[in-house]
């Protein structure tokens, strides 16, 4: 399963994502595309966010079964812990 967030986002981003995802909640969408559509998905998103924040939670083969990427400006961005993916907030 895929779960995107999409925070503050330009119009037209969430009506692109609805023809592959199912949008649950605003900004919220989760969906099971396959790899090449999630990527691709990604490459739009990342793209076109401008001032707003996009997440994207993905399968991963690791000890927590996913991964996350972000784009735009990240309030919070994945670090690696051991193998655990935690949240950090940079200082300002």
């Amino acid at each position: 399963m895929t779960v995107i967030i999409l925070i503050a986002a330009p119009e037209g981003l969430r009506g692109h994502l609805t023809r592959w995802m199912v949008e649950v909640n605003a900004g919220v969408f989760v969906g099971t595309p396959s790899r090449r559509v999630r990527d691709r998905l990604w490459d739009l998103l990342a793209t076109r966010i401008g001032d707003g924040q996009a997440v994207l939670v993905e399968p991963a083969t690791n000890e927590q079964g996913w991964t996350v990427r972000t784009a735009g400006k990240d309030r919070w961005k994945p670090v690696d812990f051991d193998g655990l993916i935690l949240s950090a907030r940079s200082r300002r």
